[in-house]
């Protein structure tokens, strides 16, 4: 099995940082949220799911995404807001279907309200864009077992780019663990599928860690297993 170890390019360890963006795009109100949605760049929409995940906050939010938490605190409208934190972002092939569902929902709400909804003045809604800066942190893990005892350790950005940040550049859709685990062959497919049950949109970075943690121990790869 050490020959197939060496046969596999070493994982490298990567972390990144999220620089947000004005877009000059904002929404005062829900009809003009479901017209910008329409035209804003897909990078936006994205932004809006997960740039959460990055930014500082000091408590956890009620909804884990931006278009849910500006529908509760700003247009005070609790089943829209219900209604746009369900949506899981994983479960549609591309942006593109992600962007239709967002503008569907909201024209579903638009229909049964009597009137527009509009929030304050000074709490439209402002789309952001992001650009991710990746950087090379130099380590390099040769084993699953290695990066089993690394899980632990990796920062909270790090296991963004590996885990959530790495589905859009996958053509699989897969993080970066799975698709270096496919290369060691059949041995880690268990692992690989307990990997690929983990939903990322409905837990923190701290909880994805403590899950990826799991996969390895229930897979007995690495730690005491």
């Amino acid at each position: 099995m050490s020959k197939i170890k060496t046969e596999v390019k070493p994982f490298a360890v990567t972390d990144c940082a999220m620089l947000s963006i004005a877009t000059g795009v904002s929404a005062q109100n829900l009809r003009e949220l479901s017209d910008r949605l329409g035209e804003v760049a897909e990078s936006s929409i994205y932004y809006h799911f997960w740039g959460m995940r990055l930014r500082p906050r000091f408590e956890e939010p009620v909804y884990n995404n931006d278009f849910a938490h500006w529908a509760q605190e700003s247009l005070h409208d609790r089943r829209l807001a219900e209604r746009l934190g369900v949506i899981d972002p994983p479960s549609f092939n591309d942006m593109s279907e992600l962007r239709a569902e967002l503008i569907d929902v909201i024209e579903e709400r638009l229909e049964e309200s009597e009137y527009v909804p509009w929030a304050k003045p000074d709490e439209g809604f402002r789309f952001i864009r992001s650009i991710l800066v990746v950087f090379d942190t130099g380590l390099r893990i040769k084993s699953p077992e290695d990066l089993c005892d690394l899980l632990p350790k990796l920062s909270r950005s790090s296991l963004y780019y590996h885990f959530i940040d790495a589905r859009r550049r996958h053509p699989e859709g897969e993080d970066d663990f799975r698709a270096w685990l496919a290369g060691f062959g059949e041995r880690y497919d268990g692992l690989r599928a307990e990997i690929a049950n983990i939903d990322p949109y409905f837990s923190s970075l701290s909880s994805l860690g403590q899950l990826l943690i799991g996969c390895f121990e229930f897979a007995g790869v690495g730690g005491e297993a």
